[in-house]
């Protein structure tokens, strides 16, 4: 709640959505348009819930957003104490509960306006429910979940193949108010999904496949600089030596924490498999990693090392020669599971950002494109008319503040873009480049654009050039580029 809201392109495409559905457009990006280019859709319907008590399509969505998140992160704080608890390790439930409340990864992407929070509160509570024996409460959660992003099915298998076996091995009764509670809401969805946008899978998932350029490695390498740094610890050391030497100090401690966890709890095995589950298939499947990618494996991390290093430093300080008095020993344990983590963390977010709101928040909250995002859209709208259309490679913000019919140049949430990628190699410069063709076939009047989409593609393009005038250019440098281009239709 300290920073405000910092609200991500991406989540305004949700807004955009929610606000359709109150506006009785129908569950659509572009009005008549069933295309289903979010990935969150029980977010969006909490968005609607919430913004339909809260002044209908002239909701503030932004801060009923971060309201919901700030909830759902405090929620998440009280289980991953819970989860101490419950292994007889309460002070690495604190430290973790601690961490997760300041976290970049956490907060940055609460104030951001997206599902994250919620994604990491069903994901926790399901492990909880499931550690204590709560099989229903956990499959429902877990339903939740699959409807809140996708990349869920990755706990929910784990635990849900771990009953299973149970199941076989007659250690567990196989329920069927718990397989209802797993299936019902999400037969519900993917039956509705199937009937109004043909398929129950997001439109948004098969666009990013296509229209990004990725090198084999790079998601592999993002998700390794993400797993030894969970504590951010390269602003003290330098990004190298925390790289490498959290290559062997993390995994350490989590491998002892996972050790005492399933000593305890055989169920928490799986539990604990997650992180290093989703860094396989995010490794292999080599998506172009988003911040909020890295979120969901975080708090498991937390809780794995923290509960690591508590039981091997309790371990070393009742070693007799060294004689520590009781006091002493505490005093150390609090300082390295609770403390250190937190200042740590901490230390990561800023006094005065140097853009948005005067207020402390995280360094990660970066939000200067959707500043000049807001530019543009203030720039557009006196061209805009009910049937303009405007296309953008980032559409969130133009969608959000100019209701104005968008043609997604990713194909995010205009199927028309998909059959123009994947483009290329020689278009782009950067890990995104527009489709010429597209632009050419599709006619928009208004083209909102950053100069390194299309640097070595589109504005290249003759065809363009003589179609096209250059209505304004907003100064930035963001991602190399050389400002951000309007272009309008002559």
């Amino acid at each position: 709640m300290i920073p405000g809201p910092r609200t991500i392109d991406d989540s305004y495409i949700t807004f955009r959505y929610a606000r359709n559905i109150l506006a009785g457009e129908g569950f659509a990006f572009n009005p008549g348009e069933p295309v289903l280019g979010t990935t969150t859709p029980l977010y969006t319907l909490v968005m609607v819930v919430v913004g339909a008590t809260s002044g209908g399509t002239q909701a503030p969505f932004p801060e009923l957003a971060m309201l919901v998140n700030a909830l759902a992160d405090g929620l998440t704080a009280v289980l991953l104490y819970l989860i101490g608890k419950h292994i007889n390790q309460t002070l690495a439930g604190i430290g973790a509960a601690l961490a997760w409340s300041v976290a970049s990864h956490s907060v940055t992407f609460a104030i951001g306006g997206l599902e994250t929070s919620v994604v990491v509160l069903l994901l926790v509570g399901m492990s909880y429910y499931y550690l204590v024996g709560r099989v229903t409460l956990a499959a429902f959660l877990a339903s939740l979940a699959l409807l809140t992003r996708p990349d869920t099915i990755l706990l929910v298998g784990l635990i849900a193949l771990d009953h299973f076996i149970r199941v076989l091995k007659k250690q567990q009764k196989l329920y069927w108010y718990d397989v209802a509670a797993l299936i019902f809401l999400p037969l519900i969805w993917y039956g509705f999904a199937t009937w109004q946008f043909g398929s129950p899978i997001p439109h948004s998932v098969q666009a990013k496949l296509g229209a990004y350029r990725l090198s084999p490695e790079e998601g592999l390498i993002r998700l390794l600089q993400h797993y030894t740094t969970p504590f951010m610890a390269d602003r003290w050391f330098g990004a190298a030596f925390a790289v490498g030497s959290g290559l062997l100090v993390y995994p350490f401690f989590y491998m002892i924490g996972t050790r005492f966890f399933t000593k305890l709890n055989p169920r928490s095995l799986v539990i604990m498999s997650y992180p290093w589950l989703y860094l396989l298939v995010f490794a292999i499947a080599n998506p172009l990693i988003f911040r909020w990618y890295l979120t969901p494996p975080l708090p498991f991390l937390f809780i794995g090392i923290l509960a690591g290093v508590q039981v091997f430093f309790s371990s070393v300080f009742a070693f007799p020669k060294l004689h520590l008095p009781k006091f002493f020993q505490i005093t150390l344990l609090v300082l390295l599971v609770a403390i250190l983590p937190f200042v740590n963390l901490l230390w990561n977010w800023e006094l005065h950002p140097d853009h948005g709101p005067d207020r402390p928040a995280p360094g990660m909250a970066w939000f200067e494109l959707e500043l000049l995002y807001q530019k543009a859209a203030q720039i557009v709208q006196p061209f805009l008319t009910p049937d303009t259309t405007l296309a953008a490679g980032d559409v969130g913000v133009l969608g959000y503040f100019t209701n104005a019919r968008i043609l997604d140049t990713v194909g995010l949430n205009s199927s028309e873009a998909l059959p123009y990628y994947p483009l290329d190699e020689k278009y782009y410069v950067t890990n995104y480049a527009v489709a010429p063709d597209l632009i050419i076939d599709q006619q928009p009047e208004l083209v909102v654009l950053m100069e390194v989409y299309g640097r070595l593609g589109l504005f290249q393009d003759p065809r363009f050039i003589e179609q096209y005038d250059l209505l304004a250019l907003i100064p930035t440098d963001i991602y190399g580029s050389e400002g951000m281009l309007i272009y309008i239709r002559k």
